[in-house]
């Protein structure tokens, strides 16, 4: 796998996004879908990806199988396999199986997408703490309620060495309906009831970026998400290129005031901007004023001391941003000590 340039946000001269990428990885909700329904232009720029590299399909959402996400992708569109799409609980599980016996038996707090894998390993899956578990594995699923995080509590708090696996720990999920609690809120529930923390798969951790390799192989992966918190983190701490697309969780004010760890390598406003040139951003230094200025495409900011201002909306809002992250995050300010024009973020 490639390895994190130093810093992974710095600018790439005129080639696409996808040059020199043998693997492509994509979140799914936010990326490629929102609900049921396909994100404006995913479906068409990732079947175009795939005729040159492979590509493959990662998501924290342990609430359904991988045969079901395919099943949903390839009614978009895609044409998928089961086997394209790797799951937080398949990252789970084998950090599981590392913790427990062969053949234990496993508390499970989620739903289908979760219990088929546990079941799948060779574990007996239990939903109650008085059959003494081996283990405690907890993932998303709608219906999970009081009683289910109750039962990890017990199981937990009943033996404080007795190991908890989180598939994911993404606060919140985005639905058809707007943004709806995750399973980063459920597992907080049973934090605060047994003081301590899960082991994690999902992203940001590394571990579903690695089944991932394992699985589909590849020298220079490319991993494409939504949130800075969970995929661009989660990738940068991988070895990883990334894509932040705006299509999902977060956007310009958030990527604006990303923290040095969780900056993407590109941003892109939607998926047709993989294949079309990635345009440097160019600092220069006012003669007149000493201002900092950044140009990408023909938009332009401007740093003066503590103020960002935009000289040329330009006629691409996603160069302007680009230009805008540029010059705040290579200024060596903190965002909040910056006076940033609201047209930046807004």
């Amino acid at each position: 796998m490639a390895q994190a340039e130093d810093r992974p946000n710095e600018p790439v001269s005129e080639r696409t996004p996808l040059d020199g990428v043998d693997l492509v990885l994509a979140d799914l909700d936010g990326v490629v879908y929102t609900g049921d329904a396909a994100i404006e232009h995913a479906v068409m720029s990732l079947t175009a990806a795939g005729q040159t590299r492979r590509i493959g399909y990662l998501t924290n959402n342990a609430s359904r199988t991988a045969a079901s996400v395919a099943e949903h992708l390839t009614s978009l569109g895609l044409a998928t396999a089961e086997d394209d799409v790797v799951t937080s609980p398949q990252a789970a599980i084998r950090l599981l199986a590392d913790l427990i016996p062969a053949g234990a038996t496993v508390l499970v707090v989620g739903g289908e997408g979760l219990t088929t894998v546990v079941e799948g390993a060779g574990f007996v899956v239990t939903r109650s703490a008085l059959d003494q578990p081996a283990a405690v594995i907890q993932g998303f699923a709608p219906d999970v309620g009081w009683n289910d995080l109750a039962e990890a509590s017990f199981a937990l708090n009943d033996d404080p060495a007795r190991p908890w696996v989180a598939t994911n720990t993404d606060w919140t999920i985005p639905v058809a309906r707007g943004i709806a609690p995750g399973n980063g809120t459920l597992v907080g529930a049973v934090h605060n009831a047994v003081g301590r923390l899960p082991v994690v798969a999902g992203k940001p951790e590394v571990a579903i970026f690695e089944e991932a390799v394992r699985r589909f192989g590849g020298d220079t992966p490319l991993f494409i998400g939504d949130r800075l918190d969970t995929d661009i983190l989660g990738a940068n701490r991988a070895g990883m290129q990334s894509v932040l697309v705006l299509t999902g969780i977060d956007g310009r004010k958030q990527v604006l005031a990303a923290n040095a760890m969780s900056r993407p390598t590109f941003i892109l406003g939607d998926l047709r901007e993989l294949a079309e040139p990635y345009p440097s951003a160019v600092h220069t230094v006012d003669a007149n004023s000493g201002d900092t200025v950044v140009t990408v495409g023909n938009a332009s900011v401007r740093l003066a001391k503590t103020v960002v201002t935009v000289d040329r909306a330009g006629d691409r809002p996603i160069d302007l941003l680009r230009a805008a992250t540029s010059l705040i995050w290579g200024c060596g300010l903190p965002i909040y000590g910056l006076d940033v024009a609201p047209e930046l973020y807004s």
